[in-house]
């Protein structure tokens, strides 16, 4: 089981899997959210002590950021259309540990939506 929670941990996720990549985007929100993001399935996501969140909707408003509302750390994004399967949760959020083991895939989000180690 992996857990993933906000700094004062009134946000915590529990994941089955620790990920086997992660991805840094470029792009301008990433960028300067500093995040790290895996992505899962939603169901594969659970919210073992869901505090309240901020939501940030951004460009063509497509996917919601998720924050903590007590401490401010970005917790994860879901999409809006909710047959979209596929949502990212911030890896510094999770052990560093964990972290450590996944490939670290950059994505050129800013100009190519590419992934430059391809």
């Amino acid at each position: 089981m992996i857990r993933a929670s906000c700094h004062c941990g009134a946000f915590v996720l529990e994941i089955d899997a620790a990920p086997v990549e992660i991805t840094d985007c470029n792009c301008s929100i990433c960028r300067r959210y500093g995040v790290l993001w895996a992505y899962y399935r939603p169901r594969q996501v659970r919210f073992a002590r869901a505090g309240e969140t901020d939501l940030y909707l951004w460009d063509d408003r497509a996917i919601r950021f998720h924050r903590c509302r007590a401490c401010g750390c970005v917790t994860h994004w879901s999409a809006v259309d909710g047959s979209v399967d596929r949502m990212g949760v911030n890896a510094r959020l999770m052990n560093p540990d964990i972290v450590r083991g996944a490939r670290l895939r950059r994505l050129d989000g800013a100009v190519t939506g590419r992934y430059l180690d391809e």
